[in-house]
C-alpha cells in the first residue's frame, strides 16, 4: 500500500458533542468533522480486500439500510463505492450496537473543504461515543492495511464503559415510560438521579425511590421491629416475634413463640442474613450469628408456612406481584452441591451481578445463610448427594412467577395499607401465603417486611407470566391526569435581535405572575434578578434554568452558532420565534456560508414546538415565513406592515398575526383586528430603528401565544426598561450556520 495511505489519513479536526435538539436530529448526538485525506481518492471498492475483511470483523453491517431504505443498502454501498467519513459513521454506530447502546441515527456529509466530512451520530452517552469512534477509525485503517485487529479484546473495555454509563434498570423503566408520555428527562449524576420535567414541574427519581419518598418512612421501612409494631396496631397480620441480643435470648424466643421459627436481621435488605424453618437450638443459635453478622439488630418470628410473595405498592395501589420458589438441587450422584449449584441454578441467564440481573447468583464462600441451610439437611458444599436427592439451597429471594392477575382483593388491600401505614409511596411488601388467589381470612397469612426502594426487575423480567408495566405506573404516580412536566418555553432563535426578544418576553411572563428563567446574551437571570452578568445564550446556562424549581416559565436565547455547536437546552417548546435571517458572517469555522445553510440552523427552532405550541415568525423576511409549513403547532406571524404578502395571506386563512397599523399595535386574528397600543407608548420602540420595532411585535406574539392577556401585555410592553448597565436591546447577533450539505431535518 503506498504511503499516501498512513494512519495519519484519516483526522479527526473537531469532536462537537451537541447535547440537545441541532441540525441532525432532535436527539443528543456527537458530531466529527473528519478530513480523511488521501482517502477521498479512494472510495470503497478500489481498497483491495477492504469491504471483505471489514465484513468478516462486522457482519452485523448486513442490517444497516443506508440510503436504499432496507437491511444489506449499506453493503451495496460499500461495493459500489463510498468514502472513508460514510463507513466511519456506519462502523461507529455497529460498534454502538455491539455493546449494547442501541442506536440507528446517522449522517455524514461533505463540506466545502475536499476529502472533509461531517460525520454525526446518535449517543446515549458521549464518552463511549468518542471511544467509539476512535476505535471505528482504527479498525478502518487495519482494514484498509490487511493489518490484524482483534475486535473482541477492543470491544470488552467497550463494554465496560457503557456499562458504567447505562442507567440501572429500574430507574431506565421509569425514564422509558415517561419518555413514552413525552415526559422530558435529565440525568442529574452518572449514577440513577433523574429529573423527570422542567423547572417547577419537574420530579426526581432514584431508582424506585422519588422524591415523594419520605426519609421517615425509609427509616421506619429499614427498622422491621418497629414496622411490626406499627403493622399490628393497625390490624395488619404479622408473625409473632421479637428483637434478641444473644444467641440463647434467640433460642428462648423461639421457645416461646414456638417452633418452626425464622432469625433475621432488624434492618438489612433482601433476604440477606434471613434463616427460615429453624425448628432445634442449634439451628437457632447458629442462625442467630448469621443475623447478626448483616444488620444491628437480630429478631426471631414465627414461621408462616406458605410461598413468598412480593407486592409493588404505588401510590397506594397495587402495581404488580411476584411469586417466590425454593431454589433447590437435584443430585447425580456424582457432582458436588457447590457443582450442581453453579450448573444447575447459577447458570441461569437471570442471575448475575449485573444491575440487569432479577437474580444473584448464590456463592457459596460469601452467604452464610446458604451454609447454614444446608448444614440443617446434613450438607456441606463438597458433599455429593445421590442421584435424585433434591437439597435445597435458598428458601427466599427468587421471586419468577408474575401473579397480578390473581391476587385476592384482601391481600392486596392488606399490602396497600401496609405501604400508608409505612408511608412509603413505593413499596414492595413480602406476603407469605399459601394461596394468593384466596381471601386472607381464609388463611394464615401475613406481611413479613416492608421494603422502600424496591427492585422492580421481577416484575420486569419474570421467568413465568407477562412483564409489567411498573415503570409506567410510577410515572402515572409522579404525573397524573395527563400532566406532561413541563413548563412554557420559549425560545428565541434568528441572527438579530434576540437579546430584547427574549427579556421583553421574559418580563411580559413575570407579569403574569410567573417564576421566570432567562438565558440571553445580556446573562442569566432569575425572576428579574441578574445571577450571571456575561453572554448565557448557551446550552449550559439554560440546563441550569431547567433545572431550577422555582422556574415555572423559561426563556430562552438560542444563537446559530449555539444550536452548530451545543444543540439548544429543552426538547420541545411551547412557543419557537425566529426573528430574522440575514447575514451569515461569523460562522466559517463550521463551514457556513450561505444564508440557506443558515435557514437550515435556524429552523431548529420551529421544529421542536410543540404540537399545541406555537411558531412567532417574521413575515417580513421571505426565508423566515416558509418556516410556518415546518411548524407542528400554530402560527403567528408578526410584521411592521399589515400589507406583508405572508402575513395577509396568513390572515386570509384565518391565522394570527402582529403589525403595526396608523401608529398603532394590533393583534389580528383572521379578519378581526383588536388594538393594543400605540407604538409611540412602548419607551424601548420610540426613537429606534424599524428593527427595534419589529422585535417588539415578536415579543408581543410570544406573549399572545402563552394566552396571556391583553392588558398584560400593554403593561408589559409599555412598562419595560433595560437596564443601562445591560447590552444594548439592539445588539447584533453573530449567526451559526448549516451548509445545505449539512441538511439535517
Amino acid at each position: 500500500m503506498p504511503t499516501v495511505m498512513s494512519r495519519r489519513d484519516i483526522v479527526f479536526r473537531r469532536v462537537t458533542p451537541l447535547r440537545g435538539p441541532n441540525i441532525w436530529t432532535y436527539r443528543p448526538a456527537v458530531e466529527v468533522l473528519v478530513d480523511i485525506g488521501a482517502f477521498e481518492d479512494h472510495p470503497s471498492n478500489t481498497l483491495p480486500g477492504f469491504v471483505d475483511r471489514l465484513t468478516a470483523w462486522l457482519p452485523g453491517l448486513g442490517e444497516h439500510r443506508c440510503g436504499v431504505g432496507e437491511p444489506g443498502g449499506f453493503l451495496l454501498r460499500l461495493r459500489e463505492g463510498t468514502w472513508m467519513g460514510h463507513i466511519l459513521e456506519h462502523v461507529t454506530l455497529e460498534l454502538q450496537n455491539l455493546i449494547g447502546m442501541r442506536t440507528g441515527f446517522g449522517k455524514a456529509r461533505g463540506t466545502s473543504e475536499r476529502g472533509v466530512y461531517k460525520v454525526v451520530v446518535r449517543s446515549r452517552d458521549e464518552d463511549t461515543t468518542r471511544v467509539c469512534l476512535a476505535t471505528a477509525r482504527e479498525l478502518l485503517l487495519a482494514a484498509v492495511a490487511d493489518e490484524p485487529f482483534d475486535l473482541p479484546a477492543r470491544l470488552a473495555p467497550l463494554r465496560d464503559l457503557a456499562d458504567a454509563q447505562f442507567l440501572g434498570p429500574s430507574t431506565a423503566c421509569i425514564v422509558d415510560a415517561a419518555t413514552e408520555r413525552r415526559i422530558p428527562s435529565i440525568r442529574l449524576t452518572d449514577g440513577n438521579l433523574v429529573q423527570l420535567g422542567y423547572g417547577a414541574r419537574s420530579r426526581r427519581i432514584w431508582t424506585a425511590e422519588t422524591d415523594r419518598t419520605s426519609a421517615i418512612a425509609e427509616g421506619i421501612a429499614s427498622d422491621k421491629d418497629l414496622t411490626k409494631t406499627l403493622l399490628q396496631a393497625c390490624g395488619v397480620p404479622t408473625p409473632g416475634g421479637r428483637v434478641v441480643d444473644s444467641p440463647a435470648d434467640a433460642w428462648e424466643a423461639a421457645e416461646d413463640i414456638g417452633v418452626p421459627v425464622v432469625v433475621k436481621p432488624s434492618d438489612a435488605n433482601h433476604g440477606r442474613g434471613v434463616s427460615m424453618e429453624l425448628t432445634t437450638r442449634e439451628q437457632v443459635e447458629a442462625a442467630f450469628g448469621v443475623a447478626d453478622a448483616e444488620g444491628s439488630e437480630v429478631m426471631v418470628e414465627r414461621y408462616i408456612r406458605g410461598q413468598e410473595h412480593r407486592l409493588l405498592i404505588v401510590n397506594g395501589r397495587l402495581a404488580a406481584a411476584a411469586r417466590g420458589e425454593i431454589a433447590r438441587v437435584t443430585g447425580d450422584g456424582k457432582a458436588t452441591i457447590r457443582a450442581l449449584i453453579d450448573a444447575q441454578l447459577n447458570t441461569d441467564p437471570r442471575r448475575g451481578l449485573a444491575e440487569e440481573c432479577p437474580l444473584s447468583p448464590i456463592l457459596l464462600d460469601v452467604e452464610p445463610a446458604v451454609r447454614l441451610e444446608l448444614q440443617r439437611q446434613g450438607y456441606d458444599g463438597e458433599s455429593v448427594p445421590p442421584a435424585g436427592q433434591e437439597v435445597i439451597v435458598q428458601r427466599n429471594g427468587n421471586m419468577n412467577f408474575d401473579v397480578t392477575g390473581i391476587v385476592h382483593p384482601s391481600i392486596a388491600a392488606a399490602g396497600e395499607l401496609a405501604a400508608r401505614i409505612v408511608g412509603l409511596d413505593i413499596a414492595g411488601i413480602d406476603f407469605v401465603a399459601d394461596d394468593i388467589t384466596l381471601p386472607l381470612d381464609q388463611q394464615q397469612a401475613a406481611v413479613v417486611e416492608v421494603n422502600a426502594g424496591p427492585s422492580l426487575l421481577m416484575h420486569l423480567k419474570p421467568e413465568f407470566g407477562s412483564a409489567q408495566p411498573v415503570g409506567e405506573a410510577i410515572v402515572n404516580s409522579l404525573f397524573p391526569d395527563g400532566e406532561s412536566g413541563r413548563i412554557p418555553i420559549i425560545g428565541v432563535a434568528g441572527t438579530r435581535g434576540m437579546t430584547l426578544v427574549a427579556r421583553i418576553a421574559a418580563w411580559i411572563v413575570h407579569l403574569s405572575g410567573r417564576h421566570v428563567g432567562l438565558a440571553c446574551g445580556d446573562g442569566l437571570y432569575f425572576e428579574r434578578r441578574r445571577v450571571e452578568h456575561h453572554d448565557c445564550a448557551t446550552w449550559q446556562a439554560g440546563h441550569r434554568v431547567l433545572l431550577n424549581r422555582a422556574v415555572e416559565a423559561a426563556v430562552f436565547e438560542n444563537g446559530c452558532r449555539m444550536i452548530l455547536a451545543e444543540g439548544l437546552a429543552y426538547d420541545r417548546c411551547q412557543v419557537g420565534v425566529v426573528t430574522g435571517i440575514d447575514s451569515a458572517a461569523g460562522l466559517e469555522d463550521h463551514d457556513i456560508r450561505e444564508l440557506e445553510q443558515v435557514y437550515n440552523i435556524v429552523r431548529t427552532q420551529v421544529d421542536v414546538v410543540l404540537p399545541e405550541g406555537t411558531a412567532v415568525l417574521n413575515a417580513g423576511d421571505p426565508m423566515v415565513a416558509q418556516m410556518a409549513s415546518l411548524c407542528d403547532g400554530d402560527v403567528i406571524f408578526f410584521g411592521a406592515d399589515p400589507a406583508i404578502p405572508a402575513l395577509a395571506e396568513h390572515r386570509h386563512q384565518g391565522g394570527r398575526a402582529v403589525f403595526v397599523r396608523d401608529g398603532q399595535v394590533v393583534l389580528a386574528t383572521g379578519g378581526s383586528e383588536a388594538p393594543l397600543t400605540q407604538l409611540a407608548a412602548i419607551p424601548v420602540a420610540g426613537p429606534q430603528s424599524a428593527a427595534v420595532v419589529e422585535q417588539v411585535l415578536a415579543a408581543i406574539g410570544a406573549a399572545w401565544a402563552l394566552r396571556i392577556g391583553e392588558d398584560l401585555i400593554r403593561a408589559g410592553i409599555e412598562t419595560f426598561q433595560p437596564d443601562a448597565a445591560e447590552s444594548t436591546p439592539h445588539r447584533q447577533e453573530q449567526p451559526a450556520a448549516k451548509s445545505a450539505t449539512t441538511a439535517g431535518h
